[in-house]
């Protein structure tokens, strides 16, 4: 099996650490994740950073842990291949910013670095992300941590220039894009340079819900919501053509895409449909994790706490998340899962994939709302809209085409599997 190349644009946030954990634990002959790319989104970028970090400070000294303890270490796609980590988008490109730290906590991971500081990385590490240049357009010199000290490789390129910067640098269709945040740093990629970006294998998107309710509205969930506008547009791009499903702007900040482009970009959507269906129970969690605290796991402490948070915050916000029986959805290491194993024949779409699919942008109740056409219609052809197909919905030339995933190979049992994988 050739190994995996993917990218993970992400927004850490309780599911997006068990996301990146899951991909960084997978054998190196599997897997070699290329970048983590970060957004605004569960909460604000600069806490995404400092949470990221401190996964890869938290990831070192359990591995040295597990070597003194003899244990198999893990984490081996990480050992082999150190991930660049750049620091993206901080706002939405249009919409009022929203954010999940009702869910998450204001730091992301339940107030983690405020109570337990000693799980957190020493500040030492800031530097190696700013992007100062001086007068002569050299990067500064800084003094202070080593960046061959890490288990990642900093950089201080916009994330969405590094996104490109690995598509151009790979062969066409040998990277996969793993987006579990807003698209915002999708949006300012694919705009800045399309062809490029349609260099991707496919784009895995954790968002939307189609035949589901919204989680943070009524039809909306969060990441269509949080940046709807840039939903809209990555979307745009599986359309033969973009511009007939590209959204109305109040600003020139992006550029329609050109007339023509040489392909139409492949995107899986993983909408609350399929994740809201993959569990994790606090009784699950607890078994697995409790040898491990007792032995001194520094990884077990540190998830420890914060799914300690996930279980309360669920069980304040939602009637029947109570005690042992209470379940976090997996949201996000679906998609990592999904990147890891998509050979396997038991991934499928819906039956009427692919699925012209739009993002509501302006609606007053309906922003980030996954649209799709429930009317009987004959399609109809041509490209141009008539008085009964405002929107281009029948014309066969326009649209959008996208893979709803529908089944999985794990859907009763993903959350044994997930926990075995982080913690062997």
């Amino acid at each position: 099996m050739v190994c995996k190349k993917i990218i993970i644009d992400t927004d850490p946030g309780i599911d997006d650490i068990l996301a990146l954990l899951l991909a960084l634990s997978a054998q190196p002959e599997d897997v070699e994740v290329l970048l983590i790319s970060l957004t605004f989104g569960n909460i604000e970028v600069k806490n995404c950073l400092r949470n990221v970090v401190s996964m890869f400070h938290i990831l070192e000294r359990e591995i040295q842990w597990r070597r003194e303890k003899g244990r198999p270490e893990g984490f081996g796609a990480m050992r082999a291949f150190r991930p660049v980590v750049a620091v993206g988008a901080e706002d939405p490109l249009e919409d009022q910013k929203m954010m999940a730290d009702y869910f998450h906590g204001t730091d992301g991971l339940g107030g983690i670095h405020a109570s337990h500081p000693h799980l957190t990385a020493s500040q030492a590490w800031e530097h190696l992300f700013d992007p100062a240049i001086d007068a002569d357009g050299i990067k500064t010199v800084q003094t202070g941590a080593d960046p061959d000290d890490h288990s990642f490789i900093p950089s201080k390129v916009p994330a969405h220039k590094e996104i490109l910067r690995v598509l151009r640098e790979n062969e066409p269709d040998t990277v996969t894009l793993v987006a579990v945040g807003p698209l915002t740093n999708l949006a300012l990629a694919s705009a800045e340079d399309p062809e490029t970006f349609l260099r991707v294998k496919e784009v895995v998107v954790m968002g939307g819900a189609v035949h589901q309710p919204g989680n943070v509205t009524p039809v909306g969930e969060f990441n269509a919501y949080a940046d709807a506008f840039a939903a809209a547009r990555v979307f745009a791009l599986t359309s033969p053509n973009p511009n007939s499903t590209l959204p109305p702007t109040k600003s020139s900040l992006l550029p329609p895409y050109p007339a023509k482009l040489s392909r139409q970009l492949t995107l899986r959507l993983f909408p609350l449909d399929i994740t809201l269906r993959h569990n994790l129970s606090r009784g699950e969690f607890r078994a697995a994790v409790k040898p491990l605290l007792e032995a001194g796991s520094p990884l077990a402490e540190w998830v420890s706490v914060f799914m300690a948070h996930a279980f309360k915050t669920l069980e304040r916000m939602h009637p029947g998340h109570v005690g042992d029986d209470a379940q976090l959805s997996l949201h996000d290491p679906v998609c990592v899962w999904y990147a890891l194993t998509s050979e396997d024949p038991h991934w499928a779409p819906s039956a009427t994939s692919p699925e012209d699919i739009r993002i509501e942008t302006v609606g007053q109740w309906t922003r980030g709302m996954c649209i799709i056409d429930r009317r009987n219609r004959h399609p109809i052809e041509g490209d141009e809209e008539s008085s009964n197909d405002h929107g281009l919905w029948l014309s066969q030339r326009a649209g959008n085409r996208i893979y709803r995933m529908d089944e999985s190979p794990a859907e009763t049992t993903f959350g044994t599997i997930l926990i075995q994988r982080l913690f062997g």
